[in-house]
């Protein structure tokens, strides 16, 4: 049986990834040249700070006592390593963008996986919300891979 304090640490790394995400599609959002793409990043960045929440409800129901990051995680403040956007930045380039996205997405669904793969009878509102959520990511990356073969 797993510990209650290796699944919250574990939401929590869900948590900080999604917060990370938001920062990352926001700032892919800043950059993109295109509008469609501008548009579809920030409904990204929208999405990906209600799953953080969504996730913080989830981990406060099932363990009250462990304090739940907000602000995402001191790796991805770094070197944001789902969006390391640096080079799309100097190049201003929406196809350098959307490559960092299929990084960032990819890191997030192996992350969503791993939790999926070691606490697949956890609570079932984490559950839940998790299964939701990592459809998403799936979907998303999947659109952003269509996004990047027309650009």
């Amino acid at each position: 049986m797993d510990s209650s304090n290796s699944i919250s640490k574990k939401v929590n790394g869900l948590i900080e990834k999604n917060n990370d995400a938001y920062k990352g599609f926001k700032k892919a959002s800043e950059n993109a040249e295109s509008v469609h793409l501008r548009d579809f990043f920030m409904d990204e960045a929208t999405q990906r700070k209600e799953f953080a929440t969504e996730l913080s409800k989830e981990l406060n129901s099932y363990d009250p006592d462990f304090e739940v990051d907000t602000d995402g995680s001191s790796k991805g403040t770094i070197h944001r390593a789902w969006m390391d956007i640096k080079a799309a930045l100097s190049m201003d380039d929406d196809e350098a963008i959307l490559e960092e996205c299929i990084r960032g997405e990819e890191a997030s669904l192996e992350e969503y996986q791993e939790f999926q793969n070691e606490y697949s009878t956890v609570h079932s509102g984490i559950n839940n919300s998790i299964k939701k959520q990592q459809l998403h990511v799936q979907k998303t990356l999947d659109r952003v891979k269509g996004l990047e073969d027309l650009h």
